[in-house]
């Protein structure tokens, strides 16, 4: 195909600018949880981050790439045009990039998943048509930011019950603490281990059957809690500490919990969220080197690889922002309220991943913490800050359109078909 060079070029460093969005903004979110509860440094959040959320994008990030790449645009009506698609591609890569910069600068913790998805179809309208558009995908999309902070506000409401119940309120919480805590890691880890087995080591060539997933599942869920166990059995008791804040060295055992949950919702984050950057990425490298429209091609690792690491440098780099503002504004939040907050997050993202169903990270992690919050009564919660994320992320859909229908002329205008 004519400027194929030029198309593969600009695919790549648009998709490494949109991943370097999303560590600025969707990872921040990720982790800010475990920041503001002070379970982990900044320093540390970013080693977690470059480990899972690497690793999550290149064995998990498959499924819900094809989403994007190929489940918004109808491609029948571009199947004669294949350069509108590319520019199309190109331009919501651009312009969903440019507005997470805007918004992370700002400190706005915006949905990266909105700032792509409207991009893609803000392009199609003006290039192809409003029938061009899957509006039934989009429509299910919709749902899903829907439904996901509901889920997963109902599941860290649960959780941080089952925290309040089985360990708070007994007369003797830390003993409650130190039995229930491997239980906790247990569940989380072989969790996670069975979605990424079912449905992200095919992207490494390693098929596994039913029963050998859950066995290793299992398995590696058993080690990681007993593990998780001998710290927590090594934690102190600090009296002084606990004659302020009685439940001081409960909390501290939780601080450990949170490091096992922010390595889970940092691979759920980097197997769902890497689909933002790298599927509009794919639609272009398979286009560009086969000629052809909605060809099926798995997504080249190298693709992944690009996805992973510029999530983990868009963190390092301009991720404080937004880890300011949802890390200590929207509730107070202490271990065991992040725990539950992030496990609950970790889980109905990696279901998503598992499903292909594109969620926000933003949204997701919203709906948990103020599931911790019901849980606390709506006096714990800020809520005019929650009012101003509501409203970032009605803005961000309409701003990532309109700014893929200015960059898709722009291109057309560079690049003439």
């Amino acid at each position: 195909m004519e400027h194929q060079v030029i198309y593969l070029t600009l695919a790549a460093v648009f998709g490494l600018y949109m991943a370097w969005g999303i560590g600025a903004n969707d990872v921040a979110n990720a982790m800010a949880t475990s920041i503001g509860s002070g379970a982990l440094t900044i320093r540390s959040a970013l080693v977690v981050a470059a480990v899972f959320e690497f690793a999550g994008a290149v064995l998990a990030g498959g499924e819900v790439t094809s989403t994007v790449r190929r489940g918004i645009v109808d491609s029948s009506y571009v199947i004669n045009e294949p350069q509108t698609l590319i520019y199309g591609m190109l331009a919501a890569l651009l312009a969903a990039g440019t507005w997470l910069l805007i918004a992370s600068r700002k400190g706005w913790p915006v949905s990266t998943t909105h700032s792509i998805v409207g991009a893609i179809v803000g392009f199609a309208i003006v290039a192809l048509g409003v029938d061009s558009v899957e509006w039934s995908q989009v429509f299910t999309i919709v749902a899903s930011w829907i439904a996901s902070p509901l889920t997963a506000g109902v599941i860290a409401y649960f959780i941080f019950n089952s925290i309040h119940w089985l360990i708070l309120v007994r007369p003797d919480p830390l003993q409650r603490a130190r039995l229930y805590a491997p239980l906790y890691i247990f569940v989380t880890v072989t969790l996670i281990s069975l979605v990424t087995m079912f449905k992200g080591l095919s992207h490494v060539g390693l098929t596994l059957s039913t029963g050998e997933s859950y066995s290793i599942a299992l398995a590696f869920g058993a080690v990681i809690a007993f593990i998780g166990r001998w710290f927590v059995l090594r934690i102190p008791i600090d009296e002084k500490a606990n004659r302020q804040f009685h439940f001081a060295t409960v909390e501290r055992v939780f601080a450990v919990l949170m490091v096992i949950t922010a390595c889970s919702m940092a691979f759920a984050h980097g197997s769902n969220d890497v689909a933002n950057a790298i599927g509009p990425v794919a639609a272009v490298v398979s286009i560009a080197q086969s000629g052809i429209v909605g060809q099926d091609s798995p997504v080249p690792i190298w693709i992944l690889l690009m996805g992973g690491a510029g999530i983990v440098i868009g963190l390092g780099t301009f991720g404080r922002h937004v880890i300011a503002t949802v890390g200590a504004r929207i509730t107070a939040l202490t271990p065991t309220r992040g725990f539950s907050a992030e496990l609950a997050a970790a889980f109905t993202i990696v279901f998503a991943s598992g499903t292909g169903m594109p969620v926000s990270t933003t949204h997701v992690l919203v709906g948990a913490v103020l599931g911790v919050g019901m849980a606390r009564g709506m006096t714990s919660i800020n809520l005019a800050v929650v009012g101003r994320i509501f409203v970032s992320w009605i803005v961000t859909i309409p701003a990532g359109a309109l700014l893929a229908v200015c960059f898709f002329y722009l291109l057309q205008w560079l690049l003439p078909i």
